[in-house]
């Protein structure tokens, strides 16, 4: 599925694997901040979210490897890269 489909449409959960100081500094509207190093301890409650994840970060690092980890869980998710850009698409928004 196209990323950025799946952001202007609403139909993703948008997680931000920043720092929670990072996310507070600003971040995508409705997304929830998981920082990277607590993925793991998390899993079950990222497995619960039905629909497909978007992780973001400061500049995709981050998030790709969370993306690499989930992956591997048999989760589905997407890396988006930078907040920022996610942050364009999610402006870009069907209402």
């Amino acid at each position: 599925m196209d990323l950025e489909k799946i952001i202007t449409e609403n139909q993703g959960t948008i997680i931000d694997v920043r720092s929670y100081a990072e996310f507070m500094g600003g971040h995508v509207v409705d997304s929830i901040n998981i920082p990277l190093n607590e993925i793991p301890e998390r899993i079950d409650e990222i497995k619960n979210i039905k629909t497909p994840i978007i992780l973001c970060c400061a500049s995709g690092n981050r998030s790709g490897q969370a993306q690499h980890f989930l992956s591997q869980q048999g989760i589905e998710c997407y890396n988006g890269g930078s907040w920022l850009d996610v942050n364009y698409y999610k402006s870009q928004a069907t209402k």
